[in-house]
Order: C-alpha cells, then structure tokens, then sequence
C-alpha cells in the first residue's frame, strides 16, 4: 500500500495531488474503479489499482464500481491505509438500483414482473430523441410503445407523479426506464395501475460529477409511402364506365373531347389535372435541427441537473408565402436536490415547455383523400384572360396576383376552394405550453428509531393549448372559357349595362386580417401529492425486513368538465427477505373510487410474491455455467375504476350507478296545459363495485458464462366484473331501464422471452438483445342473446372482427337476364338483403341456409391485435466505430380496407376520388383477375361492408432505425479541451419486410409516415 500527497499551485488555484490504492475486502486490487472530485476532476484505477487525481484542498472522493458499493471518503481520510471496496450481492450494488416512482429497490430484491434499462450507457451509440420509440422493441413484455402484454395502454409515472404524458420529453432528460407488469409491481400505484405501470425517471446531478454534454442532430425525412390517385383523364373515362354500370343513372357522363384533351395538356387551366401530392403542393422532404445541452454537478449539500432544448421542424405544406411554416418546440428543465439538515434533504424540479405549430388555414393533405383531380384549376394565368372587355380589365387590374396568375375555383367551391385558402387565407399558429412542478423532502427519523424515514412529494402540472391565427379574405375566380381563353368570370354579355348578374363567377373579397384572433384548445391542470413512511431492519443479520405505508391523492381539471377526475388510494409494502437469497413481497392498496355508489367507493387489493436465488445453494453456488438464478412467482388482484364507462365512451363515467332521466318530447293535457315527458335511459345499480385484475405471473431471470441474461415470464391475468349493460337479463321492452351491471370478463394468457449476450474479443465487442412476447385473449363472459352460436364473443378473441364472408363475384352465370338487359338472381341462390346486385358485386357466404344473405351471417373472420410480437437489438463495436441496429415486428392479425382511416382509398363507394386500386376493377373481360368491384356512382351496400374480401395480413418486420458512430480519440478530445467527441448518422423505418407493406404504410389525409436520415454530433465538456 502507499499514498502520497503533493502540493499542487498555478496561477489559478493551490491543491493536492493524490495517489492511492483501492482493494477489496480481501486486500486484492481493483482495476477501473471511477474516481470523481469535487473539482470535477476524473480518474480511473489501473490494473494494480492505483488511482492519482488532483483536488482542492481537504476535498472528498467519489469511488465507484459496477458490482461495489459506491463510497465516498475525504482526501484527508486516505492517509489511513488502502481504500477498501466492499463487494455487492450480484444485481445489488447501486448501478442495479430501480426507481419505482415511490418505491426504489435494486434487481435483485425484485420478486414481481420488472423490466429496466439505463439509458446513460446507450446514450451514445443510440440517439433517438423520442421516449415512445426508444420503448419500442427494447422494454420486455410491451406491444409497441405502451401496451403491456396485450391488456392495454399502461399508466406513466414520470418522476414520481402518475399520469404524466411521456410525449413531452426528450430522450436526453431520461435516465431510466421501467416496466411493471404484474399486479405486485404495480399495486403501490392503485387504481390507476389496471394495465401496468411505465416508469420514467429523468437524470439528476451526482456529487463530485460535473458535466457539460451538448448533442446537435440535423437531417430530412421522406415519405415511406404516398396515396396515389388516379388523374383527371383516367378518372372520367372510369366515371363514364360506372355510369354505363348503372344504366345512366346519377350523373352526366364527360365528353370524349373533354377527356382526349385532358389528356394532351392542350390547355392544363382549362382541362385540370390537380395532383395534391404533387412537388407543386407538397414538399419532396422535410428537414429538421435539433439541439440539446446538459448542464449537471453538484457536491455532498448540493446537486442540479439542467436541460435546455429547441427543435424544429419544416412543414410537409409550405405554399404560402406570408408565413415561415413548421413547428419550434423550446424546453428547460430544472432538477436541484439539497441538503436542509443532517436530516432532512429535498428536491425541486421545474419544466417548461412551449411548442408552436404554424400552418395555412387549409389543411392539403386532408383535402388531397377529396379533392378530386378534374375538380377545377387552382391558378389561371393573368395571359390568358380576354382584357377586350373594359369590366373585365378592370377586374383583372384590381385582381391580387400570385406569381401571374389569380386564383382559380369553381361554381361548386366558390370561395371555399381549398387550395386558395392555403395560399391567400392567412395562417394558423397552434401554441402547446407545458409546466411542471415537483417538490419532496425525505426525512430520516434514525433519532426516533434506526430505520425509520418518510417522504412528502407534492406535484402540479398545468398544460394548455390555443390557436392565433390571421383569417384573411380572398378572392377566388371560376372562368368562362372561349377557345382557350377566359372570356369573362361571369359578366352578362347580353346584358346593356354589362353588370354583373346573379351567375358571377367572382367570390370573395381581397380583405388583410389586421387582427390576430386568440381561440383555446382546452387546458389541463393536475394536483398530487404522496406521502409515505418507511421502516427498515435487519434481525440477526440474515432477516431483513422492509416495510412502507403510502398515502396517495391526484386530482385533475380539464375545461368544459364539471367533475373532476380524483384518484386516491392507501398503499402498503412488507417486503422480508432471508440472506438476500428468498424473497417475500406483499403489497397492496386500498383503493377509492367516485365513480361508485357510496357504500361501495372503497376496495382491498391485495398481492404477494415470492423470489428465491437458487444460484445461492451449495449444488449451484460458485457454478462457472450459471453465475446466477433466480426463480419467482406472484399473485394478486388490482380493483380498479379506470376501465369504468359509459356504453357511450362520450358519456361521462360518473353516476353509471344512478338513474339516468332527461326531458323528452311534449304532450297536451285536455285543459291546453302543456307538459314535458320525463324519459329514462338507466336505470339504478346501487351494488355497482370495481372491476378486478386477477393475476399470476411465473417467472425465472439467468446469468450464464458471464455474458448471457435471459428473462422469461408465464402470465395468466382476468380481468373480471367490468361494467356493461346486460342483454340477456331483461325483456327487449325494459331497455330503457337496465342499470349498468359488473358481468364481462376477459383472459389474457402468455409469456415473455427476452435475452442479451455481450461479449468482447480484444478490439470487438458484440451486444445483442431479442425480446419476444406471445399474448393470446379471449372473452370470457358476455350477457348476449343471438341466435346462432357462431355470432356468440365468448370464446373468441377479444380483438375479433365480424364480418362476411366472400366467395368471390358474381358472374353473368349466376343471373336471369330479362329482355331489357336486367339481371334476377337464379332461383335457389342465397339473395343478398343490401339491395340489388349484378355481374361485378361480392358474392358472400350463407352460413345458416336461410338463402337470404344479411347480418346473420355475420361471423368471426380475424383479429385486429397481433398475439406475437418481438424486437431485436444489434450492437457492434469495433475501435472507435459503433453500429447499432433495431428491428421490431408482430404477427398473428389482420387489418381492414375499410378503416376510417382510409377514408375512400380502398373502399371507392359511389361519387368518390378513384385512387389506384380502382384499376382492378370487375369488368367482363377481366372477370377472372379482378380485384376489385365493379364501379358504380351509387353507394353500393353490398360490396363495401366488413367482409373477408377486404382484410389483409398486417404481420412485418421493420428495421426501426440504426446508427453508425464515431468516437474521436482521447488525445484529440485533450488537445481540444473536451472530455468526449462523437459523430453519427443514422436512419429511421429504413426498411420493412411485409406482405401487405403498401397498405400498411399509407396515411390518407394526413402526415405520410417517413424514413428519416440524420446526422449528430455529442460533445462533452
């Protein structure tokens, strides 16, 4: 052992050199141990152990090591001999530590479902800025970015307050991630925590670690995918087509010289063809800059976490040229932690956000799923107008102009034509403001007995939103049209005076808003507070006992909402464990519910689980396969309101359990007197209670050859007596009295694999991650009356789609035709009972043989949720070169055309926009390649119903995103003043494996989803 201080002095400042030697309990050295200052000084310990740094005087030490207890010792203190480093249980030591919003314990004392990841150690080589993708494919036993195990969206804890939206951070502010599954992890949380708990903790300054750390990131997005709708041309001559299909009926068809000139572009103003997707609307790529700076450090009394942030985003829409369209998103966030007293220490955090979104007042990409190509020209060349008339000069000398040309629209559009309004209609700015404010204060009450300590913490979030915008009036002109020229927008000829009569063709008026007018989105505001006692112990050394009572308030006000959503709850944890090997946890909440009738608002939920480290038994123990084994299983029910609406999911929540009358329609009495009717729409359910979560969870998490951890869990959950009306329980004629009722229950059963190897070999090192998760459901219970067994939910999953099934077209062979050409349907066939049908319409099935084909034959034909899904995580590192790369998919569900999402695009029902697929139309020559049906301008209810003609397998595989990064050397990064120097590049949705891709990657009348390149630069100082 030796030490050794040596006095340092410069111009600036006088201090110690030291150098030191840090073992084990042992005496042996440990190499890489992290040493901190409090001058923000770093250093590392070599192989022998050995560590020099300098501080200022009588300074203190931070020592730290993966696998130890972390230590903090003053510099005078190392005179005394070697620093010694006690060795933690595996998963025990401080870098195992999970923040559980109100709870913290490290990995191994977990006995429940618990999946985390530290965010610091990837930082680097895996930069995306958004909290929801980062979750994506990396958290075990979550569907997506918030789905835990199929059951539903779960409740966000974010520093310690629930229900927080995670759409406000960037990933730069988050140090952990967590995911509690089953109901022992989550039953602190109450009732809010019916479909599991995320957890979010944000970074806080660490003693001794003082951090400068700025990341840039710039680049450009794509679309993966855009609609692609038929021109003008092709439009019309498949216009006239399903006009021929229903025998003229409905319209005029267009003209073959009108078409044939469309087609030439003789004259484009006078013969449109209007593509909104076109680069003349929408941008080919949007681009955006990002930049973020940390600020972090702090000593024993004092630590403080800074983020500053700004974003910005271009517009996919930039066609008008009085506004500077896109979104800026400015945020700071403040985290302090301070020590009061020997005994009493706090936190203070602050964050405020404001983003702004600036558009046109038109919104083109909705207007492109509509507008249809031939609809009218949006500009109309100022040449091109016939000035002879002295009217019509006039109006031309007075028109607002636009690069030449006035601004087109139609007698339909007059002055609605949308294209006009994005132009000349001004803008609208939507403005997003978020604060947020957290105080707690910790309490160590070893004075009143060793063990004992309790905590305060009290939240408030305020969130609201408004628009500015400049409404300006606009002119807009529908030309008449002689040769190739415009004669005139709607004057009389014939007229002497030469007025202007009732048929103009002139809307509008060209009027600037000089007012900014200020309209609300709505707010948000919420109010919590905890407060918890803790008592810890240890007895005879080997029993350690760990006890909390927590108690829970939230409240939250939105606008235009008299009730105020309340949640409350008493949570409790005694958790035991022996020699750090077995494990008992049982944690509950007594839970408290408005939305019950009094006598029922309060409810016991009780879980335990149990955890043994088998890797900790003689015939495992010191084993060079299993380094480490524990097995784990819990039980337990959640009573919850959360899942509690109305049958009406716009109807409110509360008073399901009361009477429900209104006033209805008027009467007369003999006397004359009038009278309003009372009438009732439920009735009262004063037995009304909470809905439960019944769940087991058998787990097992493994160590192997010291690279190799595997997680796997068996879940079974029901979720039982949630609130429906019953069906089956009342005659038909007492519906308007059935109160709400506790009846439905569901089942979800499945499992979670998840593993990562890591693994070095001299300059390489691999780091490879997969997670799968299988969750199948099924309906339990229903209150139904139907009248085949087929059309019956129990049994099914709860995600199954109803609908028809398809046996193709209908072919000429499957009709009498008349003398006039009209088609009967052959005697004997199933008659369809959505109105009449020809050669070109969907056949469907007739599952009871009642030949008649209607919503009796309705049965389950897919699922809309994928039972699989799995993510997989590649990083290799070679020298100073990192690549990463992330791949997700699901498979096992099917989607439908006819989502609204879709709008027309696949579903081209009557006077519509004909997008591509129209193409594959039925027609008697491609009878037996069709794809589609046959056109029509009527709305057909036969073809366009939920039917298996229209489902497609939604199943992928996607690569996420992946980077590549390079860490610039120590001496540059010397040589510059810096700590740490890195660049990358890399790219989102960058490609996608999927049968039905092009599907599943259009948007209709909004946002394209897109691929996006980006290049960043991280310093650190």
């Amino acid at each position: 052992m030796f030490f050794c201080f040596c006095n340092v002095t410069n111009a600036q400042t006088k201090g110690l050199k030291v150098k030191a030697t840090v073992v084990d309990e042992q005496g042996s050295p440990i190499a890489s141990v992290s040493v901190f200052g409090s001058n923000g000084g770093k250093a590392s310990t070599t192989e022998n152990g050995v560590f020099e740094i300098k501080l200022l005087d009588d300074a203190s030490l931070i020592l730290e090591k993966k696998g130890y207890t972390s230590k903090i010792i003053n510099a005078a203190d190392l005179s005394e001999g070697d620093v010694v480093l006690e060795k933690s249980a595996f998963l025990a030591s401080k870098q195992d530590e999970i923040k559980m919003g109100v709870a913290t314990k490290n990995r191994r004392e977990l006995v429940g479902a618990v999946s985390t990841i530290n965010t610091s150690d990837r930082s680097t080589y895996d930069n995306t800025q958004y909290v929801r993708d980062y979750i994506n494919g990396l958290m075990l036993g979550v569907r997506g970015s918030d789905n835990v195990r199929g059951i539903g969206s779960a409740v966000f804890v974010i520093d310690g307050v629930i229900g927080r939206d995670p759409n406000i951070l960037n990933m730069e502010e988050v140090e952990q991630i967590t995911v509690l599954k089953d109901a022992n992890a989550v039953a602190l949380y109450g009732s809010q925590a019916r479909n599991g708990v995320i957890v979010i903790n944000t970074k806080r300054g660490k003693i001794n670690r003082k951090e400068i750390n700025v990341n840039v990131r710039s680049g450009f997005s794509t679309p993966r995918a855009l609609p692609n709708y038929l021109g003008s041309a092709e439009y019309m001559e498949l216009y006239n087509e399903a006009l021929q299909n229903d025998n003229g009926v409905g319209g005029v068809p267009f003209s073959t010289e009108d078409i044939n000139n469309t087609k030439s572009g003789v004259n484009p103003f006078k013969y449109p063809d209007v593509d909104l997707y076109s680069t003349q609307f929408i941008e080919p790529l949007t681009t955006f800059t990002n930049v973020i700076t940390e600020f972090s450090g702090g000593n024993e009394k004092n630590q403080y976490y800074v983020n500053v942030g700004w974003n910005r985003n271009s517009s996919w829409v930039d066609i008008n040229e009085d506004i500077n369209v896109g979104t800026n998103r400015f945020n700071v966030r403040g985290n302090i932690d301070f020590k009061i007293n020997d005994w009493i220490t706090s936190s203070l955090d602050g964050i405020a956000i404001i983003s702004t979104n600036k558009s046109s007042r038109a919104d083109l990409l909705s207007e492109a799923a509509t507008l249809k190509p031939n609809a009218y020209s949006p500009f109309l060349p100022v040449n091109l107008v016939d000035t002879s008339d002295p009217t019509v000069a006039g109006q031309l000398q007075t028109a607002r102009k636009f690069n030449g040309m006035i601004l087109g629209t139609s007698p339909v559009f007059k002055e609605n034509a949308p294209i006009a309004l994005a132009i000349a209609g001004g803008y609208r700015n939507t403005v997003f403001r978020s604060t947020q404010f957290n105080n707690s204060i910790n309490f160590d009450l070893d004075k009143i007995t060793k063990g004992l300590s309790a905590k305060t913490y009290l939240s408030f979030d305020f969130y609201d939103s408004y628009n500015l915008s400049i409404n300006n009036q606009f002119k807009t002109y529908a030309p008449e049209w002689s040769g190739n020229n415009i004669a005139n927008f709607g004057i009389d000829n014939s007229n002497p005076a030469n007025l202007v009569t009732d048929g103009s063709r002139i809307f509008g008026e060209d009027v600037k808003d000089l007012t900014e007018t200020v309209s609300t989105n709505g707010f948000i505001s919420r109010f919590g507070f905890y407060g918890l006692v803790n008592y810890k112990k240890t007895i005879a050394e080997n029993h350690s006992l760990n006890t909390t009572l927590l108690a829970y308030y939230n409240s939250e006000n939105r606008n235009d909402v008299i009730q105020t959503d309340v949640d409350t709850h008493i949570g409790f944890q005694v958790s035991y464990d022996f020699k750090k090997k077995l494990f008992v946890d049982f944690s509950g909440a007594y839970v408290n519910s408005i939305k019950l009738p009094e006598g029922n608002r309060g409810g016991l939920s009780p879980t335990i689980g149990l955890g043994y480290v088998l890797s900790e038994e003689s015939f495992l123990k010191d084993n060079d396969f299993i380094n480490y084994l524990k097995i784990k299983a819990s039980a337990g029910i959640i009573k919850s309101d959360q899942g509690i609406s109305a049958n009406n999911n716009n109807d409110s929540p509360y008073y399901l359990y009361d009477s429900n009358y209104s006033d209805g329609g008027t009467f007369n009495w003999a006397d004359g007197v009038t009278n309003k009717r009372q009438d009732i729409s439920q009735g009262a359910n004063p037995n009304l209670t909470f809905e439960e979560r019944i769940d087991l969870n058998l787990g097992f998490e493994t160590y192997l050859m010291n690279s190799l951890w595997i997680e796997a869990n068996y879940f079974r959950t029901e979720l039982d007596k949630q609130v429906s009306f019953l069906n089956a329980n009342y005659p038909s004629y007492y519906n308007d009295f059935r109160p709400y009722d506790n009846f439905n229950k569901d089942l979800y059963t499945g499992f979670e694999l998840g593993f990562n190897y890591n693994k070095t070999f001299n300059d390489f090192s691999i780091s490879l991650g997969a997670n799968v998760l299988y969750s199948q459901t099924e309906a339990l219970k229903r209150s139904e009356i139907n009248e085949f067994d087929y059309q019956n939910r129990v049994g099914k999953e709860l995600s199954s789609m109803f609908g028809l099934v398809d046996q193709g077209f209908y072919t000429e062979a499957d009709f009498d035709i008349d003398g006039n050409g009209g088609y009967t349907l052959k005697s004997g066939a199933p008659v369809p009972n959505f109105g009449d049908v020809q050669p070109g319409d969907i056949k469907y099935k007739d599952q009871n043989d009642d030949k008649i084909i209607d919503n009796d034959d309705r049965i389950a034909i897919g699922q809309s949720s994928s039972p699989w899904s799995y993510g997989i995580n590649l990083n290799l590192n070679y020298k100073a070169f990192s690549l990463f790369v992330l791949g997700t998919g699901q498979t096992g569900a099917s989607g439908d055309k006819l989502n609204s999402s879709f709008n027309d695009y696949y579903g081209v029902n009557g006077n519509v926009k004909y997008s591509e697929v129209v193409r594959g139309r039925w027609t008697p020559a491609t009878a037996n390649t069709a794809t589609f049906p046959r056109l029509s301008t009527q709305t057909n209810q036969n073809n366009f119903r939920t039917s298996t003609f229209w489902l497609y397998d939604t199943s992928y595989f996607t690569i996420n995103r992946a980077q590549l990064t390079y860490d610039f050397d120590d001496n540059l990064c010397e040589n510059l003043g810096i700590q740490d120097l890195s660049m990358n590049v890399s790219g989102t949705n960058l490609l996608e494996i999927a049968e039905n891709k092009e599907i599943r990657q259009l948007r209709i009348g909004t946002t394209p989803l897109v691929r996006t390149y980006t290049l960043g630069l991280r310093v650190s100082f």
